[in-house]
């Protein structure tokens, strides 16, 4: 009986050993989730919002150490300090001068209603210039050859046309925003792809509803692009504009006590108007990752 159990158990455990597996051949686990894949694969991908605290820090504190231990003179570049002290001032109403909230808000009222004013005009213009060559050539030679002008250049023809009062300074924001949109504009609506258009064409749609439905989405991701340049451009013009008798504006405040030599109140108004500008431009990108979301992914 013993033996026979003895053989019974032999096919038994040779059969368990032809049907094992070698480690070497075992299949490997698969991973457990998405396969993560490295951040530097697609260009400039990733935040960089770590660097740039990082930077500012770091020029801070170039500032401050070049001020406090004497390496520039106060009047080429005055202290952290100093210049806070005079935003200080300028905030609460303390200083020599208009509070800071009323040489803010005649600034922004003119910036505002000179961009506005150059959208309402330049976006369809510049639509106009995109779908027909008649409006191209007639609006494409006087648009390029002013843009790369100055402001200052035709500053003095401005006052002698429309004197000193706050319509110069509208037209000369107006002059420096108009440019950017009507170029933005016109690049915009090539950007509708072709069978897209005969898409829709072929489906019934007439030609203004084409305009509407097709092009004109397509174009509105440079038309933003156009307005964060051309907002940028209004507030550089600013300085230029507050120039034409005001007495009032940031521009004017900077311009003011550069004539005194008093450069800590320059670069107070400096970066006051510096970070508006930014906090505009930050929310044309939030404006634009609304209207626009699938840009930068087809």
């Amino acid at each position: 009986m013993s033996e026979v159990a003895t053989l019974d158990q032999i096919p038994q455990a040779s059969t368990h050993k032809a049907v094992r597996v070698s480690p070497q051949q075992t299949p490997p686990s698969q991973p457990k989730g998405p396969v993560k894949t490295s951040r530097f694969k697609t260009p400039g991908e990733g935040s960089s919002v770590g660097i740039s605290i990082v930077t500012v820090a770091v020029l801070l504190s170039l500032w401050f150490a070049a001020t406090n231990l004497g390496w520039v003179k106060p009047l080429f570049l005055p202290s952290p300090q100093a210049v806070f002290q005079q935003f200080y001032e300028y905030l609460t109403g303390q200083a020599n001068d208009k509070p800071l909230w009323q040489h803010f808000s005649a600034s922004l009222l003119r910036v505002t209603v000179a961009f506005w004013l150059a959208f309402i005009v330049a976006v369809p213009l510049g639509i106009a210039m995109g779908m027909s060559r008649i409006a191209r050539g007639v609006f494409d030679p006087p648009i390029e050859f002013y843009r790369p002008l100055p402001p200052l250049a035709y500053l003095p023809l401005i006052i002698i046309w429309f004197g000193i009062d706050e319509t110069p300074k509208i037209l000369l924001i107006f002059l420096s925003c108009f440019a950017p949109l009507a170029l933005a504009a016109r690049s915009g609506m090539r950007s509708a792809a072709q069978e897209q258009i005969n898409a829709a064409y072929s489906m019934g749609a007439s030609y203004w509803q084409v305009i509407r439905y097709v092009i004109i989405p397509a174009a509105l991701p440079d038309i933003l692009v156009g307005m964060r340049i051309a907002i940028g451009f209004g507030w550089t013009t600013l300085v230029a504009a507050e120039m034409v008798a005001a007495n009032v504006g940031l521009g004017q405040m900077v311009l003011n006590a550069s004539n005194f030599l008093r450069t800590d109140i320059v670069i107070m108004g400096i970066i006051v108007i510096g970070v508006v500008a930014y906090v505009f431009d930050l929310f044309m990108r939030w404006v634009e990752k609304r209207l626009v979301p699938w840009k930068g992914r087809m």
